[in-house]
Order: structure tokens, then sequence, then C-alpha cells
């Protein structure tokens, strides 16, 4: 954990204010003010490589090279698919926490879909142009501005491209990263880089719980075999009566059916039908009474179904765990936080603490202090075909992260010398 100061507003204000202050950083400053064509070029070439969820390899492998051209320490690819690379600590501290900065490398569209950039001045026109090309652009800049101003952290900070963020990637990049991947016992913090905009700080993660649920029967002919249990009738009542259960409102709580499919023709009765369902809240304990809650409703509905058939074999119900991303909140008297605050303060940018379901779920939910954070610019047509991203007045983001993550990474290096 980071430790704590006695007075940490104030503490965090003088850190920030000397830091900024100091000539590493202002090369750093200055890196980033003059190698903006360069971000935009690094983001186009990324956002035309595709990147569905589980098919990242092609994106990883650029991502890869490019932390090569770099000098990063140690660039790979893990078992998992994330493309890594250090900016190594001082010798003294050389196998000390580690600080964590990322940003995923998959998007939501599938194979197939056409994704080579379009510019309309300064915006630039493609699936997955801000969610995420925006992060990963950002993370090879401050990466490449660290290495101009030839800062050595007092803490390894690690530059990872990461898998599995979007839908039912389920986190597994991050997953792998903190519970085996070889720096997992090291993690001591984690910033998060994802899309647009320059005052949100992501401290609260909506978990949520992804279900397949599945009614099969014996199916059979529309005519002949009318009697039969249908599934997609089952399907449908269990559905209206998941659509009656009273969810809360504070914690917030949501249910979705995302998709629904079965049957193979018109003129017979299916012998299976599924949905994905979508549960969410801002409440872990919530998040699991509900789950099993949902899954007590369902099976009742199909019970009471079940014992009216005496003609066929029973329906069944199947119901998959497919998605699992846990809800977690950052303290608010975190170090981290305050560092935050700080660098807005410092840079003039208004802070909004917000909620989201990000990378930084998974280690808030181990306890480890992450936020999720914007690099900069605005986008819109977020999960669209017609997303875009406009980089213009992104310095002032990139800058603030800049701060942040070297402030952060002396908070942890004071745990190693009891400061």
């Amino acid at each position: 954990m980071i430790p704590t100061a006695t007075n940490p507003v104030a503490s965090a204000q003088r850190r920030i204010a000397t830091l900024a202050a100091t000539t590493p950083v202002h090369r750093a400053f200055h890196w980033l003010h003059l190698h903006q064509p360069q971000l935009r070029q690094w983001l186009l070439h990324l956002v035309s490589i595709p990147a569905p969820s589980f098919a990242e390899d092609d994106r990883a492998r650029a991502v890869l090279t490019l932390f090569e051209s770099l000098s990063l320490s140690n660039p790979h690819l893990d078992d998992e698919g994330n493309a890594l690379a250090e900016l190594p600590a001082s010798s003294s501290h050389s196998d000390g926490p580690v600080l964590l900065l990322s940003a995923h490398l998959d998007t939501v569209f599938p194979a197939g879909t056409a994704c080579t950039p379009a510019e309309d001045g300064p915006r630039i026109l493609a699936p997955g142009a801000c969610d995420n090309a925006a992060g990963l652009s950002a993370l090879l800049g401050l990466a490449a501005a660290l290495q101009f101003a030839a800062i050595t952290p007092p803490v390894t900070l690690l530059f990872c491209a990461n898998t599995g963020e979007e839908g039912e990637g389920n986190l597994r990049g991050m997953r792998h990263l903190f519970t085996r991947g070889r720096y997992a016992r090291r993690l001591a913090a984690a910033i998060v880089l994802d899309g647009a905009g320059d005052s949100a700080i992501v401290t609260r993660a909506l978990g949520s719980q992804r279900f397949r649920l599945t009614v099969s029967g014996p199916g059979g002919h529309s005519w002949t075999d009318s009697s039969a249990p249908n599934p997609i009738t089952l399907l449908a009542r269990i559905l209206a009566a998941l659509g009656d259960l009273p969810l809360p409102s504070d914690p917030r709580t949501t249910l979705n059916p995302g998709t629904i499919n079965g049957g193979t023709s018109i003129n017979s009765i299916p012998s299976s039908a599924a949905v994905q369902l979508d549960l969410r809240s801002t409440d872990a304990a919530t998040l699991h009474t509900t789950a099993t809650l949902i899954q007590q409703t369902a099976t009742q509905v199909l019970s009471a179904a079940n014992l009216v058939n005496t003609t066929h074999p029973p329906a069944t119900l199947a119901f998959e765990l497919v998605g699992d991303r846990p809800a977690a909140t950052l303290p608010s008297d975190s170090p981290l936080l305050h560092t935050l605050h700080a660098v807005d303060r410092h840079l003039s940018l208004r802070s909004e603490i917000r909620i989201g379901s990000t990378d930084a779920n998974l280690p808030l939910s181990l306890g480890i202090p992450a936020v999720a954070l914007g690099t900069g610019g605005t986008g819109g047509g977020i999960h669209t075909l017609a997303e875009w991203y406009d980089p213009t007045g992104r310095e002032t983001a990139l800058r603030r992260l800049l701060l942040t993550l070297l402030d952060t990474a002396g908070l942890l290096a004071g745990l190693l010398t009891g400061r």
C-alpha cells in the first residue's frame, strides 16, 4: 500500500509543485509539446490493426515493436498476450514495488470490421480510435517522454498494453498480471489509460456478472409434437419473471438481457433457446445476492412448467457464468487520490470522481490502489462504427498523467525507505 502523510492534502500539493519545477520534468513536458504529431501517427498506425477481444496478437506485436524502438527494458509478450516493457528503477530498488501504467489493446468490434482510419481535420475516424487507440498512444508518449528526459524512476515502471478488457474478454489480461504473472507479487499500484478527457477519475469499479441462460427440451414438429415443452416460450416466461424482480436502486443494480437466440425453423419446436444476461451493481455483495436470486427465479419458473408436462421429457436449464468483473472502490483517503487532486489543482483542471467498468476493477478488488484516467482530447460514437477521436489539446492531460505517475512512484519508494 502507498504510505500516508500526517497532512496528506498539503503534502501532496507541495510534492507536485516541487516535482513540476524540476528540469527533467520540464524536459519531458517539452517532448510531449513537440511530439503531438508523433502520438497521432502512433494512434493511426495502431487503430488500423484489428484487435477484437481474444485476437489482439497483431496489435500487441506492433506495440512491442514500438516499445523496443523506445529502448525500454525487457520488452516481451506474456502468457496472456499482454505486451510489456519496463523503465527500471535505480539498482538499489530494482527488486522493489512496481507501478503499472496500462492501456487495453482490444476493441468491441468483431473480426472483419473495417478499421482503416480516416481523417477529418483534427478528428480521427475509426472503430476503436478513442477506445482505446487513444490510451495506447498515450502509453507510448509517456514512455518516450520519460526516456527523452532521462528520468530514472524511484521504483520500476511497468508499461503494459493488455488484452481482454472489453466484453467477454473478462479482464483476462489484468487477471493474469495481478494473479499469475511474473510481476504479480510486486505490483503495488496501477494507473489505467482509457479513452479521452482530462477531468474524470474513475475510482469506483462498477461490478458485473454475465450469464448465458439456456433452456433445452426434446424439440419436435410444431403440429404433431405441440404439447412438448417449447424452450423459447419457457425462456420468455423466465425473462418476464426476471423483469419483475425488484432490483435495488441503492446500491444501484441493473439487469439487461443483451442477446437472445434459439430455434431452427418456424414450424419446428426448438430444442434450445438461450439469453445472455448482464447484471451490474456498484456493490459486490449486492451483485452476488442478486445473481443468486436470478438463478432461483429461473429455476422456479422452469420447475412450475415441468409440473404440468406429463407426456414429454422435462425441459432443463443451464446457467453459465461468462463474465465476472468485481466491484470495488478506491478509498477517499487514498494517497493516490490525494496526488491526483493536487495535480489537477496545479494544472487548473477539475477533478470529477466517476464510476466505471475498466481494467482498474481488478486491482481495486485486490485492495491495490488503482484509477482509470482519460488521455486528453475528445471522442464520440464509442463502441460504434462511427467512433472518432480528436487529440486537440491533449498535452495537458498527458502532463497530468506524467506528474501522477512520477509522484505515485515516489510514494511507493517511500515504502522502501520508511518515509
